[in-house]
């Protein structure tokens, strides 16, 4: 079995950080959320092959320091190619089935399962789908009695929804539907191979951990909350003489000695804290560096980021450097 990973995205609702790093390296409780993604696969998953775009030579310089328990290969596009574009650029030699997930879904699925749905199925394809209340911003599966998708909607109002049953980001296909896909240009695989797709047969396999698109500040926060609270991230120790509630993932490096923590913390390496500052719900990336006395909150402090003493910080998504 392998897997393909669409990393796609210039990830501008996370600016500035990712005016320098991609969104999917962006660490939530512990790691990059990448790397939470490809918690989900199973361990004989054979190799995992990133289709890349924004960002990709930092994408790939990334894994190779920091290796997943997978053989990884990244295979960059050198234009926006869209969803299918990005399927067909780096899908050659997948197998057959393969797996297909997005890299800012932060979610509990049990793959295993899918694939066991996919085998007792068949079709050509099996969609995760998650069950949320606001429709507007994802496409909607329309199924029937037997939950085999026979349309989908895209963005509807969710008075108008044909259900409240989404595309997940995780789903299991034949190999057959990479060649489906035109080869050197864009491609929405939602809109233009999906048509083609659901008389072949395509189902839904509902899903009912937790799931959350990590796109923008306030949901990325939301999938570092579900991943503490879910037991998909392992808290450490609280930072030596800090005091608070956690859950807090620090790095070793962290020096916080007199500082106070609340819930859903994540910091990385060398990120220094003052005596009597407090932090809560929020990421500081490597080497940020809050002054005494200050409070952090709902916030996302990229690499370097410097906070003056006594500041305040509240749902702020701060960078170290200013937009080239």
């Amino acid at each position: 079995m392998k897997a393909l990973v669409l990393i796609g995205g210039f990830g501008t609702r996370l600016r500035p950080i990712t005016y320098e790093i991609p969104k999917q390296l962006i660490p939530i409780a512990g790691k990059p959320m990448l790397y939470h993604v490809l918690d989900l696969l199973p361990p004989d998953t054979e190799e995992v092959v990133l289709a890349t775009g924004y960002k990709a030579d930092v994408i790939a310089r990334y894994i190779a320091e920091h290796p997943p328990p997978f053989p990884v290969r990244c295979v960059p596009e050198l234009e926006p190619l869209g969803t299918g574009g990005g399927m067909r650029n780096a899908g050659d030699g997948m197998s057959d089935p393969f797996l297909l997930l997005n890299s800012d879904v932060i979610a509990a699925i049990d793959v295993r399962a899918l694939l066991e749905h996919q085998r007792r199925l068949g079709g050509v394809g099996v969609m995760t789908l998650a069950e949320v209340a606001d429709t507007r911003p994802y496409g909607v599966a329309a199924l029937d009695e037997s939950d085999r998708i026979e349309r989908f909607v895209e963005k509807p109002a969710p008075e108008v929804a044909p259900s409240h049953w989404i595309n997940a980001g995780c789903q299991v296909w034949r190999a057959e539907v990479i060649d489906l896909i035109p080869r050197g240009r864009a491609v929405s695989f939602e809109t233009e191979i999906m048509p083609k797709l659901l008389p072949r047969g395509v189902y839904g396999f509902r899903s009912y951990g937790f799931w959350e698109d990590a796109g923008t500040p306030d949901r990325l926060l939301n999938a570092q909350r579900l991943l503490f609270d879910g037991g998909r991230a392992a808290p450490s120790r609280l930072p030596d003489g800090a005091v608070g509630t956690g859950p807090v993932a620090a790095d070793p490096t962290v020096t916080a000695r007199g500082a106070r923590f609340g819930r859903y913390v994540s910091l990385g390496a060398n990120v220094r804290i003052g005596a009597g500052a407090f932090v809560e719900n929020s990421v500081l990336m490597d080497g940020a560096d809050v002054g005494a006395g200050a409070t952090i909150t709902h916030a996302i402090l990229g690499p370097g980021a410097a906070v003056p003493a006594g500041a305040r910080i509240e749902r702020v998504v701060l960078g170290a450097t200013a937009p080239p």
